[in-house]
């Protein structure tokens, strides 16, 4: 989802972009990572390989890790060997959201599962395998048109039942791969270092969001509100989990409202 829209943004930035999908190389491999960086060339090298089932990491923790972790480590070590820049992406789950304002750059980290715990090993080996050479950017709640996400499973459950009940006690910041990817180009471009939050602007809970995208849908649609505690998921998630950046070179991204209405606009029901 997100690799296919960094592709896109990075030829519309005028860049020569190569993009491997999972078949064509897997990462938790050092030495084909190393092989095809060396191959490629490149000046950046942008990670948006990543195992994302959080319920999943819970469950197998170690598989998460290879690819989150390990992996990411594989990333970086091969694009310094190039003498490239790396792009790490990373999340909102390495907060254990208990704050009660944006979580910054600087703020403490505290996965509370597997999936953060993943990631933020990720970050970690990041930053061993590329020193000074790269940037961390964490981001949440994805959504885009060329995967499954949450926007687009409301609009599937709405057509297939009466009343959905979605929970209200997870609060953070939708984000459209769109204007990620954009970002991303322009960390890539700029050499920016260090760790950066990128996510759509403002704050809404998972109820929030499905009565925007029904209002914004004229969907008639029965919607309640539901606890995390009901779903019985594997995985926690953290309460609250809004990014800001306290970054001045950091790249602002459109209200996540604005985010929404582009990707409805493309009319993809993934």
């Amino acid at each position: 989802m997100l690799g296919q829209d960094v592709m896109t943004a990075a030829a519309r930035a005028g860049h020569h972009a190569i993009g491997l999908s999972r078949r064509e190389l897997d990462v938790r491999d050092r030495g084909a990572v190393a092989a095809a960086t060396a191959s490629a060339r490149p000046d950046v090298v942008v990670n948006c390989a990543a195992w994302t089932d959080v319920d999943a990491a819970e469950l197998e923790e170690e598989d998460a890790t290879a690819v989150n972790g390990g992996a990411a480590g594989h990333v970086a070590a091969a694009a310094a060997a190039a003498g490239a820049f790396t792009v790490q992406v990373s999340t909102d789950y390495v907060f254990d959201g208990l704050a009660r304002e944006p979580y910054c750059e600087s703020a403490r980290t505290a996965p509370l599962g597997a999936y953060g715990r993943s990631k933020l090993a990720g970050e970690l080996a990041v930053v061993g395998a590329a020193q000074d050479s790269h940037a961390i950017v964490r981001s949440s709640w994805l959504f885009g048109q060329h995967g499954g996400n949450f926007v687009a499973t409301m609009r599937r459950l709405a057509d297939e039942r009466d009343v959905l009940t979605v929970v209200d006690d997870q609060v953070g910041c939708p984000t459209f791969t769109v204007h990620l990817a954009r970002a991303l180009v322009t960390i890539a471009e700029q050499r920016l270092p260090g760790v950066h939050h990128v996510a759509g602007a403002g704050a809404c809970s998972w109820h929030d969001l499905a009565a925007a995208i029904f209002a914004a849908t004229g969907t008639a649609v029965e919607l309640t509100r539901g606890s995390t505690a009901d779903l019985g998921r594997p995985a926690p998630r953290p309460a609250y989990s809004v990014l800001r950046s306290e970054r001045s070179d950091t790249p602002v991204l459109p209200a996540w409202q604005d985010g929404l209405r582009a990707y409805l606009e493309l009319g993809v029901i993934a």
